[in-house]
Formats: C-alpha cells, structure tokens, sequence
C-alpha cells in the first residue's frame, strides 16, 4: 500500500486561480496516477500526476492530464462524467464504513457523494457551492493526431470531506486513491495511483485505498 503525506500550506485566499495553482505546484506534493491495472483488456496510459496539499480547512488538488484524446459531453454536475475524460479522488475516514467521491470532467463538471458501494451513493449537493474547480484545456495536433493536455484544480472544504466545523484536517491519517479514467472515450482507460488488485475496473474499493496523511 502506497502513502502520501500531504504539507500544510498557508494559502492566500484572495491571490488568483492561476497564483493559486503555481503556489500548490512549488509547495505541494506530487503523485503519478500510473497504475495500469488491467493491461490486456485496457493499455492505454498517458502522463497524469496530481499535487496535493491543505490548510487545515480545506484539500488542494491539481490535476495534469497530457497527451489525451479527450471527450468532454457532460456539461453539469452530477451527470456521468466518468464517462469523459475524468479524474478522481475517493476518500474514506478512519474507522469509518463510507466513502467519499469526487470526479471531474475537462469541463469542471462534477459527481461528489458519499457511498458505502458503489451502486449506493448520497450527493453531496449542499456541498457543491463550496468546491471550487478551475480547468484549462490545451489543443494541438502531433504527428497529425488530435491531442489535447488538461488541468482541473480543485479545493475541497473538510465538510465535504466529512470532518465537522470544530475539526481540522491537520494531521489526519485517511485512505484514499486517485484516478485516471475514461469509459467512453476514443480510447479507454483505467489508471490509478494505489494498484487495485480486481479482475475487472473497479474504483470503488476501499480495500485498495492508499494511506493519505495530512501534515
């Protein structure tokens, strides 16, 4: 099992997405999503990392996604966005049955709730106005092929996060993992950060969370 140690930062809430961004890229910590999990049935891989890091009140996550032919259909939150081109963070507490989700498309569109499997899930609607999401998309061609690099920058309030107003998110020990997916893309794929272990593409498994520590 993998681990992360996420720093603490102290973040200036009125510097601008793109000050916020370059602050969390120096003093964050990267992680590579680059398990490719079922290699046969889906090879596909490309560079993807996320930075992490948080303030004791809220999870900073930035996204680099490169080299992808992506798909972007779903324009609101909530909608299947698993089947674009996706990232995804899910996170459980200590001690606890459920889990937390949070995917996200290239557009910002985005699916968070909370679910003890996967079939069974609770949105996270009251929480929504409160994450707050910021994507570039960057289009070129190479060798004569479509391609496009991506970001989705992500702060995530410890509500939603399941932490209650009078706890910090300061040395708080969580699994969790990170994804890379794309069911419904040109080329489909299935990449994580903690290697999962399932015959099948399956992100909802707790068993296969990492060990996520928050400095």
């Amino acid at each position: 099992m993998k681990t992360l140690r996420a720093p603490q930062i102290v973040v200036d809430k009125s510097l601008s997405y793109r000050a916020k961004t370059e602050q969390l890229r120096l003093k964050g910590l990267r992680a590579e999503i680059n398990e490719l999990n079922w290699p046969v049935e889906y090879p596909k891989k490309m560079p993807v990392a996320v930075t992490l890091a948080h303030d004791g009140e809220r999870l900073y996550l930035y996204y680099e996604v490169k080299r992808e032919k992506i798909r972007a259909v779903n324009t609101r939150d909530f909608s299947s966005v698993w089947e674009d081109s996706c990232v995804e963070f899910f996170v459980q507490r200590e001690g606890e049955a459920a889990y937390r989700n949070f995917e996200a498309n290239p557009l910002g569109a985005l699916l968070a709730a909370v679910r003890e499997k996967r079939d069974a899930a609770v949105q996270l609607k009251a929480d929504m106005p409160f994450i707050v999401r910021q994507s570039t998309i960057e289009h070129y061609y190479e060798d004569g092929k479509e391609l496009s690099d991506w970001t989705l920058y992500l702060e995530i309030p410890k509500q939603a996060l399941g932490f209650a107003a009078d706890e910090s998110l300061s040395g708080q020990k969580l699994r969790a993992n990170f994804y890379k997916c794309g069911d419904s893309t040109v080329e489909p794929h299935f990449l994580s950060w903690n290697p999962i272990e399932a015959p099948q593409p399956n992100f909802h498994l707790p068993r296969f969370f990492g060990s996520l520590e928050l400095q």
